[in-house]
């Protein structure tokens, strides 16, 4: 073969330098790092800082997040079950004119009663609360005027009769009391 046709032969493990530190094996005691400037060891610091400063922000703001979300599926809530009650109130007031409609029939009166019993206990197992305002003061938020009359040794502004309960639920009036005021 002639000497311009011949190639070398390469090979991954090359003999050890002889002149070189160690055993030729690279370790950490061989390894030299340059020095480090002061520059670039400031924009390290900074940039350390601004990702710690960005991780913090990050946190926060899954922090406020999983606050929203846990508030609004609370609301959520309430509104469902504002709405089931609102089905079931008017029902309920038929069943409180059954058991006065029904007096005399003591049989029917403890069925009905027992009815509207369970009802009222399952609207307060969710929350919902019956109030009937009678002796109080008006209060148009709470209350619907339906009528007013005079009375005697009552102040004006006095609920004097109440037609209808009003509901709340956790402290929000779902329906409010349909009352007659004193004049």
């Amino acid at each position: 073969m002639d000497e311009e046709t011949k190639t070398e032969e390469f090979t991954a493990a090359a003999p050890p330098d002889p002149d070189a530190k160690g055993t030729g094996e690279t370790s950490f005691a061989d390894a030299e790092a340059p020095p480090a400037s002061e520059r670039a060891v400031a924009e390290a610091e900074d940039e350390a800082q601004r990702y710690l400063e960005l991780a913090k922000r990050t946190q926060a703001d899954f922090e406020n997040y999983r606050k929203r979300m846990a508030r609004e599926n609370a609301a959520a809530k309430d509104r469902g079950v504002a709405k089931v009650a609102n089905e079931l109130l008017p029902a309920l007031d038929h069943l409180e004119h059954a058991l006065k409609a029904a007096s005399g029939h003591e049989d029917v009166v403890k069925g009905f009663a027992l009815v509207r019993d369970e009802i009222v206990a399952a609207l307060g197992r969710v929350g919902i609360e019956a109030f009937s305002p009678e002796g109080a003061a008006f209060d148009p938020n709470e209350h619907e005027a339906m009528a007013a009359q005079p009375s005697d040794g009552v102040e004006p502004g006095t609920v004097v009769e109440v037609y209808q309960q009003g509901y709340r639920l956790g402290g929000a009036v779902l329906r409010p009391a349909r009352v007659v005021v004193a004049q």
